[in-house]
């Protein structure tokens, strides 16, 4: 039926340099602070087949990912279409993107999950260039707000 088991929140990210790690880890303490079940997990450390079962398990998801060669970061492209080919549906998903000169992982992120059935999309994507500042900070808190509403 694909339906969630939880109404809790992945946080999934892949990070180059540890900057987009920093910013999913700020994200899902805000989320943790609003009263959110919360799992952080790493794409590049963690095994893939525990993060697609998380991603089935939970109501929601945030996808946070370095932009890499105009294009998404290697570990979140595989995730992405490994849930595109298990039919991945009906969840709501945030995006968070991270790029120093021309942030391009937002849109590869969106372009994937929109080829998937009722996913909802926060409409505004985040966008970090190299680290989180004060007016990227309120862009996550702004995000966190909107994938529990």
């Amino acid at each position: 039926s694909y339906r969630p088991e939880s109404d809790g929140v992945l946080v999934a990210y892949a990070s180059i340099h540890g900057n987009t790690a920093q910013a999913a880890r700020q994200l899902a303490e805000m989320l943790k602070a609003k009263g959110a079940e919360v799992t952080l997990m790493d794409l590049v450390r963690t095994d893939p087949s525990a993060v697609l079962a998380e991603a089935f398990r939970c109501s929601r998801m945030v996808v946070a990912s370095s932009s890499y060669d105009a294009g998404l970061f290697p570990a979140m492209d595989a995730f992405l279409r490994k849930l595109q080919a298990k039919s991945y549906q009906r969840r709501k998903v945030g995006i968070v993107e991270n790029g120093s000169w021309a942030p391009s992982a937002g849109r590869c992120m969106k372009a994937l999950l929109e080829e998937m059935k009722e996913i909802d999309l926060v409409p505004q994507i985040v966008t970090i260039k190299t680290t989180v500042k004060p007016e990227t900070a309120a862009a996550l808190e702004a995000l966190a707000q909107a994938i529990l509403a």
